[in-house]
């Protein structure tokens, strides 16, 4: 296969994903050809075809690139996929997006950010702080960063801000000189088998930080001692036994303001326009590995006020103020701990709202391993409403649906429903409640409601 600087053309298999649109970014803005195929038609796509990248939906071998010199592809792509059948037969080269980032990523200074929850907003956060001090770097992002609505931007300093993809063992392919693991809950068992195999791909990750280099990790995490790194650094919220922790919050209007201690100084007054109490946790990460490549107090202080947030990370579709009595919080949480932590933040920033959540399970798999978790998860709501399981890359699981869930559900308050029914509740319930905190939460296609339902809210209150 040529070098990636001399590849005058790539196709992608799934590029609508998070990351793979990133890829196709990075290649389009380096002048290539790009163009590739997707299973549904979303605004991510629509992005993509208006910034000259073609995309088609139609798994047919008319439809693809016969003089593209890369295939890159995710491994959620199933094998019998008609295009990808084509390329392998036909000798083209191949490579998983990991691949492809692990190349890009050979030359680089990189910081990695890994972890099963909180490792898009800390990577978010972080190529936000570089990118806004003046410091600079490239960035692949696994969400829709608000303040520049895309998940990859491109700089001439030779950094890489890369999220470290767990799934599929892919962040074993890049190459570290500054890595986090936020979080490693048992998660993605279908390829890990157990949370000790699990586990075990995050000490290895840590072992491919780069000699000299840092490792910053939560403080607490189970196999905190295992973690390898020349340099290593803990952060918390709010443990003192960790290196990087915050002190002295206070909350106002869906806002936090905080001191940050690190080993290299404390940072006073620290303002977070984001909801949360994770995502100060995830700030300190950020705000760390900033002041460990040296940048200013003030700059720093100035990136974290401007930041404003990742799309579906604790988004505010509806915020404090904006509709009288109402608030709206749309979330990718998609496991049970990051399910408790959004909900827990949520009613903690708006304690005097009955707390509604909309959670639509992703994956059979997950939610046949996580039942149990994810109802004691949404125990913590007031009401819950859970929408069919999606699907994603998997095929029905016998005896498996939302209905896992809701049996083992102690809240009084929930109900299963579809979508349609769902737009159809929620028109009542807010005709009838003027004090609501709303939460739509799941990593499916829970997001295509997001409008209906900030429409309904609107059309009620206006």
């Amino acid at each position: 296969m040529k070098a990636l600087n001399d590849i005058k053309e790539v196709y992608f298999i799934g590029i609508g994903g998070i990351g793979m649109s990133a890829l196709a970014r990075y290649f389009n803005a380096a002048g290539k050809k790009v163009s590739g195929y997707d299973k549904t038609e979303t605004a991510l796509t629509q992005q993509l075809i208006s910034e000259g990248i073609a995309v088609h939906y139609t798994d047919d071998e008319s439809n693809i690139s016969k003089t593209a010199e890369l295939i890159v592809y995710t491994p959620a792509v199933p094998k019998e996929h008609m295009g990808l059948s084509y390329y392998r037969e036909n000798g083209y080269p191949l490579l998983k997006r990991s691949d492809v980032l692990g190349e890009i990523t050979k030359n680089s200074f990189n910081i990695c950010v890994a972890g099963t929850h909180g490792k898009t907003t800390i990577t978010t956060m972080t190529a936000h702080l570089l990118r806004h001090s003046g410091y600079g770097c490239n960035a692949f992002l696994g969400g829709i960063a608000a303040n520049y609505n895309s998940n990859f931007w491109s700089s001439e300093k030779n950094v890489c801000v890369a999220e470290a993809d767990e799934y599929d063992r892919s962040f074993l392919k890049l190459h570290p000189d500054i890595a986090v693991i936020s979080a490693m809950d048992a998660d993605h068992l279908d390829i890990y088998g157990t949370e000790e195999a699990m586990q075990q791909a995050f000490v290895d990750f840590s072992a491919k930080v780069k000699k000299g280099g840092a490792l910053i990790s939560k403080w607490g995490l189970k196999k905190s001692s295992s973690l390898k790194a020349d340099h290593h650094i803990t952060y918390t919220l709010q443990h003192t036994q960790a290196n990087a922790f915050a002190k002295n919050i206070t909350s106002q209007n869906g806002s936090y303001a905080f001191d940050v201690h690190t080993p290299y100084g404390t940072l006073h007054n620290v303002v977070l326009h984001m909801g949360g109490l994770h995502n100060i946790e995830n700030a300190i990460a950020a705000i760390t590995i900033a002041k460990h490549l040296g940048i200013e107090e003030e700059k720093i202080k100035a990136a974290v006020a401007d930041f404003k947030g990742v799309k579906r990370r604790f988004e505010y579709i509806i915020p404090p103020g904006a509709i009288n009595g109402i608030v709206y919080v749309d979330d990718y949480a998609h496991h049970p701990a990051e399910l408790e932590a959004l909900i827990k933040s949520a009613k903690q920033l708006f304690a005097n709202k009955k707390c509604t959540v909309v959670f639509q399970p992703h994956l059979f798999s997950r939610t046949r391993d996580f039942a149990t978790e994810f109802a004691a998860s949404l125990d913590l709501a007031d009401e819950v409403f859970l929408l069919p399981v999606y699907p994603a890359r998997e095929l029905p699981l016998e005896g498996v649906s939302s209905k896992l869930i809701f049996d083992q559900m102690k809240r009084e308050h929930k109900a299963m429903m579809t979508k349609e029914e769902l737009l159809n509740r929620i028109k009542t319930e807010t005709s009838q409640n003027n004090n609501l905190l709303l939460i739509t939460a799941g990593a499916g296609d829970i997001d295509k409601l997001v409008q209906p339902i900030k429409e309904i809210l609107e059309d009620i209150k206006g």
